[in-house]
């Protein structure tokens, strides 16, 4: 989309938003962070909450369901951070989905091989509406159910790293 589009949908001139975002890039960049400070709200949110992990990974996950279209983030076809400020974010948001699970492995509540990455990735894939399902919020609930259900502590072999 070009940059005169983008300013015509904020309501501003292109002058503006050069002014503010000297590029294409550097706006996306301050979208990516902006995104990963929304991602690190929902897991601090989340894990201060006086309830099981399960419902903590619950509570992010139907966080970002309601956020998602308002995310601009890798996994999504967003730019990869280079910048500082937002790599300690992502890292934030890792410790933080970290710490759900370390709570709920020891607790014996979820599965000892489940990941950061693995919420990330999750989350990733309901955040942004699939043009297929019609009604996308009650698909993506769905479909966390399903996925909550999966992160017991397994009475099989665990998953391949």
């Amino acid at each position: 989309m070009p940059m005169s589009t983008i300013a015509a949908d904020a309501g501003v001139g292109v002058g503006t938003l050069y002014r503010h975002y000297p590029s294409r890039e550097a706006l996306l960049a301050a979208l990516t962070h902006r995104s990963f400070t929304m991602v690190l709200g929902f897991a601090q949110a989340a894990i201060v909450a006086d309830k099981s992990a399960v419902e903590c990974i619950r509570r992010f996950l139907d966080d970002t369901i309601r956020h998602g279209a308002e995310f601009v983030l890798p996994m999504l076809g967003g730019p990869r951070p280079v910048d500082q400020a937002t790599l300690v974010l992502r890292a934030a948001v890792h410790d933080t989905l970290d710490e759900i699970l370390r709570r709920g492995s020891h607790d014996g509540t979820i599965r000892p091989d489940l990941t950061a990455l693995d919420i990330v990735t999750f989350s990733a894939m309901i955040a942004q509406p699939l043009p297929i399902a019609p009604h996308w919020k009650r698909t993506a609930q769905r479909q966390a159910a399903l996925f909550l259900d999966g992160l017991a502590t397994p009475t099989a072999t665990p998953l391949p790293s």
